[in-house]
C-alpha cells in the first residue's frame, strides 16, 4: 500500500481555484470567486452548523417545541399523572364489582365454591347440663 503524503494532502487543501459565472448570451463575466478546497469545506462546515443551531433555537424558543411528543408543560404533566391514577383505580373497581357479580351469579345458580375462603371452627362440644 502507498503512504498518503499528508504534506502532497494539505497542499491539495490549499490550491486556489477560479469559480467563473458568465452570461451565456454575451459571454460577459458576472461573478468569479477564488476558492480553494478548504475554504469551500469550511464554509459549508459553517452553514450546516448554523443550520442545525438555528433550528434548535427555533424549536427550544418558539411554541412548535409543545408538537413533540413526550414535551408538555409542568401542569399537563401532573394532569396526566392524575388520570393516569384515576384510571388505575377504576379499572380495579370494575375488576372487583366483576368478581363480585360472578360470586352472586354462581350463587344463584346453585353452584358450590370448589374452595371456601374461610374454615369451620372446631369447638370442643358442651354437654348440656339441667342444673
Amino acid at each position: 500500500m502507498d503512504k498518503i503524503n499528508t504534506g502532497s494532502t494539505f497542499k491539495r487543501l490549499r490550491n486556489t481555484y477560479r469559480l467563473v459565472i458568465m452570461n451565456d448570451d454575451t459571454y460577459e463575466e458576472m461573478i468569479a470567486f477564488r476558492l480553494s478546497r478548504l475554504s469551500v469545506y469550511i464554509g459549508l462546515s459553517t452553514v450546516f452548523v448554523l443550520l442545525i443551531g438555528l433550528t434548535i433555537a427555533l424549536i427550544a424558543f418558539s411554541p412548535l417545541k409543545y408538537y413533540i411528543p413526550g414535551y408538555g408543560t409542568k401542569e399537563s404533566r401532573t394532569a396526566l399523572q392524575l388520570l393516569k391514577i384515576r384510571t388505575d383505580s377504576l379499572e380495579n373497581e370494575i375488576k372487583y364489582k366483576e368478581q363480585y357479580l360472578e360470586g352472586i351469579k354462581k350463587v344463584l345458580a346453585g353452584d358450590k365454591p370448589t374452595t371456601l375462603d374461610t374454615l369451620p371452627l372446631k369447638l370442643p362440644k358442651v354437654e348440656a347440663s339441667n342444673d
